[in-house]
């Protein structure tokens, strides 16, 4: 993941995605193959402190494997993770420019947030998703 980041993106994004997510989610994270290596992969967790929730923290999909339904696909098998860990809400965030991702977690029936202001800290608006599973 740490050596397509960057260039699956366009620009450095790396920071976002701490090894000890992996470290400690591995379980709850998947990793889709295609034929020329990873072609997308999903971080997500369950929430320890929310019982009723889990979290989907990154998402990506290589460029050459996108508007397949794979970036779907990933999701709709970590809803079936969640739900059979008994939870009942997946919930995500983004930065207010992704426009992408925010239409695409429309498509997939996510409520979305206006721009919650100082959400990560001073001077950072994103976007929060939520979705009943």
């Amino acid at each position: 993941m740490a050596a397509v980041v960057d260039e699956w993106w366009g620009r450095p994004i790396l920071s976002s995605l701490p090894r000890l997510f992996l470290d400690h989610f591995h379980r709850t994270s998947l990793v889709a193959e295609g034929p020329e290596g990873m072609a997308g992969f999903l971080v997500g967790f369950l929430s320890p402190s929310a019982e009723d929730e889990a979290y989907i923290h990154f998402v990506g999909v290589s460029p050459a494997a996108r508007g397949g339904g794979l970036a779907r696909a990933m999701y709709e098998r970590f809803f079936a993770l969640a739900r059979a860990h008994d939870r009942h809400v997946v919930k995500a965030i983004t930065s207010t420019v992704n426009e992408a991702s925010i239409a695409f977690h429309r498509r997939m029936g996510f409520t979305v947030s206006d721009p919650v202001p100082d959400y990560n800290g001073p001077g950072t608006r994103l976007v929060t998703f939520s979705r009943a599973i």
